[in-house]
Formats: C-alpha cells, sequence, structure tokens
C-alpha cells in the first residue's frame, strides 16, 4: 500500500469532487441512476449531509488529490445498535492498493467508538469488485434492506457485526 496518503474528514469544499467521483464511477460502471446515490440530492452537498453528531465521512487523499470516501451514517429505521457504511467510493487508478480497506477500517474504528456493534450496507450487482470486498470483510449478505435509505435501486443489502 502507498504511505503518501492520508485520511481525514470530510470539508466543504470537499463536496463538489466528491459528487463527481461518486457519479463518475455509476458511469464506468453503467450503473443504475435512479434510486441510487447517483440521482441523490444529498451526494451534492456530503459535508452538510454528514455534519451530524453520529455521523463521520471520511476523505482518503493520495499526493493531495481525493481518491476515495467512505461514511457512516445513522439512517433511519435502523437498529439502535446499527449504523450504515455510506459512500463508498475509490477512483480506478487508486484501487487495489488497499485503500478500501482502510477506509472501511477507520469507518469501523470511527463506529465502534460512537457505541455501534453493527454495521449495515447496500450495494447493487454493478458493483462485484466491492461486493466481494464487503464478503472479505466479514460482511454477510441479508435477505432483505434494513433502514429507510432511499435507495430503493440498490438490492443487495449486507451487515457485520463488529
Amino acid at each position: 500500500m502507498p504511505t503518501n496518503y492520508v485520511i481525514r474528514k470530510v470539508m466543504q469544499q470537499d463536496n463538489k469532487p466528491i459528487a463527481h467521483l461518486i457519479r463518475k464511477v455509476f458511469i464506468e460502471f453503467d450503473a443504475p441512476k435512479e434510486g441510487t446515490v447517483y440521482s441523490d440530492k444529498a451526494t451534492d452537498y456530503l459535508f452538510e449531509y454528514f455534519d451530524t453528531n453520529n455521523a463521520a465521512l471520511f476523505v482518503l487523499e493520495e499526493k493531495g488529490e481525493i481518491a476515495g470516501v467512505c461514511g457512516i451514517y445513522p439512517t433511519l429505521g435502523l437498529p439502535k445498535s446499527c449504523i450504515e457504511i455510506v459512500k463508498f467510493y475509490i477512483r480506478p487508478e487508486s484501487r487495489g492498493q488497499g485503500f478500501g480497506f482502510a477506509l472501511f477500517n477507520t469507518c469501523q474504528l470511527e463506529a465502534k467508538a460512537k457505541g455501534y456493534s453493527q454495521l449495515y450496507l447496500e450495494s447493487i450487482p454493478d458493483f462485484k469488485t466491492a461486493v466481494n470486498l464487503y464478503l472479505k470483510l466479514g460482511f454477510t449478505q441479508l435477505d432483505k434492506r434494513l433502514g429507510e435509505t432511499g435507495h430503493f435501486g440498490c438490492d443487495l443489502w449486507f451487515s457485520k457485526s463488529i
């Protein structure tokens, strides 16, 4: 894994580059745009969206540029001990270097520090490599959605005890 990177919390000036990164990944994989984060209005205002006590969005910078993002969010309808892993995206040229593991570990530690004991996430089959990563990280696939994410286009659901 490269050593010239930093993981930090999102700042307001990150809104536009993160939204661009997220939508670029959806276009790259020809993934559904409706009912996913692609069309979610919050995608353009992630600093503001995550400006709540139990949420956190982390940015991974490589050589001063945003290379990835991942966060935790207390989605409505989830069990009290559960928090959602959200907005996990890595730019193409930074994949396969361990950055996903680093971001997930940061989010998991933050969730534990906030008192959560379970992680939940949603995805789509188009993101096969990410789905394989979730399984490697110890997530198990669920038969149904938890919580009220509003992302009806996501049809894969996972959870993990921490």
